[in-house]
């Protein structure tokens, strides 16, 4: 899946490659240090905070919980069903 960015999509491959290389062979054997891959991170995350900003789309608008909420978007009943 590419990233929001197009300019970010190769930073996320990176980041992705690095966090599947340390979730398979360090995660998975007991070694819970995530670090390694934490310069990708930070590099990926602002390329994809500063996407955001072009596409005018802000950060409040995609965090938090919406599943469960009023918030969450649900498919209207169809007409002429009854609910028990």
């Amino acid at each position: 899946m590419n990233s929001i960015g197009d300019n970010c999509t190769e930073l996320k491959k990176k980041y992705d490659s690095c966090f599947n290389q340390w979730f398979s062979e360090r995660f998975l054997k007991g070694d819970t240090d995530d670090s390694v891959c934490a310069p990708l991170f930070k590099i990926y995350q602002q390329c994809v905070k500063d996407a955001m900003k072009v596409q005018h789309i802000e950060f409040k608008e995609i965090e938090g919980d919406v599943l469960g909420s009023d918030k969450e978007q649900k498919v209207p009943p169809k007409s002429g069903s009854s609910s028990s």
